[in-house]
């Protein structure tokens, strides 16, 4: 059954007051030191060495964290398992994670593996076990089935759960915030998203790297209602023959090229674009946002990601001599004051927020909610190339599209 709507960038995320900008306040300050009358969190940290690992640094970011404590690593390899321990300084470990979620009784953990195959169990179980905050590593799951079986484990438990989507609390994301309210480019348009078209361009990429993307667009240009697509391969339609198991643990994938259109709350239309070794030098992978006035642009993610504006109408600086302007986390045109700490500074900033989620018993800024609907606008795209045709979000289908292709 198809879920309920959650309220453009909605309810849930308005109440989890998702905007960035607390996080240049507050959640900095606390980050950078913990006041004597806050508890210790006891973290335990989850990865599979050789089959996602320990993604881009969620284990370690608990070390630059105050007024918390990892107590115990699960790893199935023994070698990965031993190494984990040396890096984080951790004496208690495990093979079984759920048997560290049994034993170690942790307050937070870290679902690290960048494979997607495990997060729904590896979730699900900690949200069973007393864990009060999960960060979780993109993308969220392999199917809409998965992403509602981990809603609904959460909700059951109270437990709140961030997903790695390390810019989404950079602190350039209010300056654009603030561009885009203002009116500095005018009435916002269209979203063009592009992914890094290397050698997983097209439906890997979607789904590895579009989550960022997509997140994003959901961001400055609230929920998607309805999706127009198609996916290529060797220049052809895919059917069903050439879907097979795609890497990292995505389940059935197809696909070099992918062209994705969306209808989103706001009234603006999003494109996604992804053509397999089409990537750019420096690459594209990023958003553009287009407004009636013009033009601001991001690239990459992280805690600083490159941003640029161009206040020219035209869209057309080779014709009307406008330049494009760097935008800083003070604003267009000024120089940047902070050191770019890279995906690490995002995670910071993300288990700094999540720990403050807990405690005042909000939604993190980068959620549960949030993360299903990227993926909700990813698994769109498979299911409108199924159906030949545009279909409305949520989706009635639950399941992976793929595997229904031929029917």
């Amino acid at each position: 059954m198809a879920r309920k709507k959650q309220g453009g960038l909605g309810r849930r995320e308005l109440v989890a007051g998702a905007s960035a900008a607390a996080l240049t306040g507050a959640l900095a300050r606390r980050a950078a030191a913990a006041p004597a009358e806050k508890k210790t969190y006891r973290v335990g940290v989850i990865g599979h060495t050789g089959r996602g690992n320990y993604g881009h640094g969620l284990d370690r970011v608990w070390l630059a964290i105050p007024g918390v404590r990892i107590v115990a690593v699960a790893d199935a390899d023994k070698r990965g398992l031993a190494s984990a321990k040396r890096r984080l300084k951790v004496d208690t470990a495990y093979t079984d994670y759920r048997r560290m979620l049994d034993e170690a009784k942790c307050d937070l953990v870290s679902v690290c593996p960048r494979w997607l195959d495990q997060h729904r169990d590896m979730v699900i179980a900690a949200a069973e076990r007393g864990v009060r905050g999960i960060y979780l590593e993109k993308p969220m799951c392999r199917s809409l089935e998965e992403a509602d079986a981990m809603v609904a484990a959460c909700e059951k438990n109270t437990v709140k759960l961030a997903i790695a989507f390390q810019t989404r609390y950079g602190p350039k994301i209010p300056v654009i915030q603030g561009l885009l309210k203002s009116g500095r480019i005018g009435r916002v348009l269209e979203f063009r998203g592009r992914g890094k078209e290397d050698r997983r361009g097209g439906g890997e990429d979607l789904w590895v790297l579009g989550t960022h993307v997509m997140d994003l667009i959901r961001l400055f240009g609230g929920d998607a209602v309805r999706c127009s697509a198609s996916v290529y391969k060797a220049g052809r339609p895919v059917t069903g023959a050439d879907v097979n198991p795609g890497p990292e643990g995505i389940g059935p994938l197809a696909g070099d090229e992918v062209h994705a259109c969306y209808r989103l709350a706001s009234g603006a239309m999003a494109w996604f674009d992804s053509v397999r070794n089409a990537g750019g030098t420096p690459r594209r992978f990023g958003l553009e946002i287009r407004g009636s006035k013009g033009i601001i642009q991001m690239f990459d993610t992280g805690h600083l990601p490159v941003a640029h504006l161009l206040a020219d109408s035209s869209w057309s600086p080779g014709r009307t001599g406008k330049t494009w302007v760097p935008i800083s986390s003070k604003g267009p045109g000024q120089k940047e004051p902070l050191k770019d700490g890279g995906l690490h500074g995002g995670n910071v900033l993300a288990v700094t927020d999540l720990i403050d989620a807990v405690e005042k018993d909000r939604q993190p800024i980068s959620n549960i909610y949030g993360a299903r609907a990227a993926t909700e606008m990813i698994v769109a795209a498979f299911e409108s190339h199924r159906l030949d045709g545009p279909v409305a979000l949520p989706l009635k289908n639950r399941k992976n599209p793929l595997t229904m292709l031929d029917e």
